[in-house]
């Protein structure tokens, strides 16, 4: 069973709304015929070379990522050079590629952010900073563990639920501290820091945190810290956002999880020992 490409974005569309989307993002079709049959699409989080063999391997018509493949003014795709080589296997194997980057970072239920507050079993959670008020579309998440843990009992949750990598999980804090109120960000979520202040957080959950202004949000009176790989944190949106595809187009579709893991830190040495 197959379904045309444009009625596949369309259901990508109104989940993902390309409104919400940031105006230097680029979000939407990157490649791909409208026309064409769909009947089997692949969930990824970044538009890499090893996702496109795997999407290409299992025959699917259409990768879908949460990470653009460009990002800036593009003039040429010349097929030696690695994204221009995406494009032209993809092309040559007659498959497209949508990409769901900020406006899936604020959609609400099946997007980034609440997939990641999911999988910590966060409940009653509400966007840090909503589109409008009382809207559930924004970025980040607050809401509650079941139970209060300490924050280097928090942390190891976070490892346990999230994809391991090279960097695992670092924390900035009082590991003893309580934790209930949890803020979470997929990807760089470091500007946050202030919304989780405002919104009592004990902790806020990102990616991409600086040196400088980690030492500097110590100094005061705010949620500790913990800081994952950008791929772990947006991770639990690719078998979300998956099924409810699936389920939008009523199982006329195959919607399938990448297994490759692109975070492209490979190793770690030299960590601290406790």
């Amino acid at each position: 069973m197959a379904v045309p490409l444009g009625e596949v974005l369309a259901a990508l569309d109104a989940r993902y709304d390309p409104s919400l989307a940031e105006s230097w993002d680029a979000v939407g079709l990157v490649c791909g015929d409208r026309a064409d049959a769909v009947g089997r699409v692949l969930f990824a989080v970044d538009p890499v070379a090893d996702v496109v063999d795997e999407a290409l391997a299992a025959g699917a018509q259409l990768v879908v990522t949460h990470h653009p493949l460009f990002l800036t003014a593009v003039h040429g795709v010349p097929a030696d050079d690695a994204k221009g080589r995406v494009v032209h296997r993809l092309v040559r194997a007659g498959a497209a590629l949508f990409v769901a980057h900020t406006n899936a970072d604020r959609a609400a239920r099946a997007g980034v952010n609440d997939a990641l507050a999911a999988v910590l079993g966060l409940t009653g959670c509400v966007p840090l900073e909503p589109v409008a008020p009382g809207s559930a579309e924004g970025l980040g998440r607050v809401g509650e563990l079941p139970g209060t843990l300490t924050l280097r009992g928090f942390a190891e949750l976070v490892a346990e639920a999230l994809p391991a990598t090279a960097g695992g999980v670092r924390v900035a804090g009082d590991p003893d501290r309580p934790v209930r109120r949890v803020a979470v960000c997929g990807g760089s979520g470091g500007s946050l820091r202030d919304a989780a202040a405002d919104s009592g957080a004990d902790v806020l959950l990102t990616s991409d945190l600086r040196y400088h202004h980690v030492s500097e949000w110590q100094q005061s009176a705010g949620p500790a810290l913990c800081d994952v790989s950008h791929f772990a944190s947006e991770w639990p949106w690719v078998p979300v956002a998956a099924e409810t595809l699936s389920r939008d187009l009523d199982g006329r579709v195959e919607a399938m999880v990448s297994s490759r893991r692109t975070d492209p830190w490979t190793a770690s040495v030299g960590q601290e020992r406790s």
